[in-house]
């Protein structure tokens, strides 16, 4: 349902509302290498890229996630396609759950179970078709995740924050990295989770089918947040999604799209967890591609 205009409750400053020149030149390869996936005729195909050369360039281009939702709604539309990454999603979700196998009985064996957890979340956000270049090696970005420094560490504080909260609110982002979620959820031990999907096809991000499929609705209360971007854009999130999110006492996360929907609302709730994949974000919060953070805006 969109919202758009509704008064949320929420503080947003208002910078972060144009994509960077970069964006573009990283949008328009991403969806070039998706016409090349789908049987796409040479009329529909340029009727494709005319759409997204004059989305691109105009003046009243919206952020990354904005434009995102409008190219996949015209891909959408051209080839009649529901959802044009399901498969993709199904592997995803299937791949990721033999890890989770494999993974679990460690997690439960570990000395620190919390962190351990924490840093197979982040690896999972490695599962992401939104980057121009699609190509991951996840046992590979494991293996990185589970010796490599946090370039920002607000972990000990988010252990915090959640052994203190009433109401957790926990951000999906895609396919597949949902399975790593769900175990963090599960090392979280916490009795009130809600874990939010988008409302409709956004790439390969994580819908409610995804979550029955892995079993998230076992480990939390799985609900959608109303709106198919591949972010949480607040203004257009259903009433319900709204609800849950003033509840909350702690916010996490997942993902570079869900940041660029949320960095500037100055709300001291959220944590995001993700891996760095382009300069642009990189440069916004001060580290380099290819880091791993668990960030809270507010910590000092």
């Amino acid at each position: 349902m969109d919202q758009k205009g509704m008064d949320t409750g929420i503080t947003t400053i208002n910078r972060y509302k144009k994509a960077d020149p970069r964006c573009k030149e990283c949008i328009s390869k991403s969806y070039g290498k998706m016409l090349m996936k789908f049987p796409f005729t040479h009329d529909k195909a340029s009727e494709f890229n005319r759409f997204m050369e004059s989305l691109l360039s105009s003046e009243a281009m919206g952020a990354a996630p904005h434009i995102h939702r409008e190219l996949h709604q015209k891909l959408r539309v051209l080839n009649s396609i529901a959802d044009p990454y399901k498969e993709e999603k199904k592997t995803s979700n299937r791949i990721a759950l033999r890890f989770y196998k494999y993974w679990k009985p460690r997690v439960l064996a570990a000395d620190d179970p919390f962190n351990l957890a924490l840093r197979l979340a982040i690896a999972g956000n490695i599962m992401d078709f939104a980057v121009a270049d699609r190509r991951f090696d996840l046992e590979e970005t494991i293996s990185y995740a589970l010796a490599a420094n946090l370039s920002i560490d607000h972990s000990s504080l988010l252990k915090e924050r959640i052994r203190k909260a009433e109401r957790v609110l926990y951000l999906g982002d895609n396919a597949g990295e949902i399975v790593f979620d769900k175990l963090f959820i599960e090392t979280m031990l916490h009795p009130d989770v809600t874990y939010a999907v988008r409302g409709g096809p956004a790439i390969n991000d994580a819908l409610m089918d995804d979550a029955v499929e892995v079993g998230m609705d076992i480990a939390a209360t799985v609900i959608s947040n109303g709106y198919d971007a591949s972010s949480t854009l607040l203004t257009h999130c259903s009433p319900e999604f709204l609800t849950e999110f003033k509840r909350a006492d702690l916010i996490i996360s997942k993902g570079q799209g869900n940041l660029e929907g949320l960095i500037e609302t100055n709300d001291s709730r959220i944590f995001f967890l993700f891996m760095v994949k382009c300069d642009v974000v990189a440069e916004i919060i001060g580290v380099e591609k290819g880091s791993l953070v668990v960030y809270n805006p507010n910590h000092i």
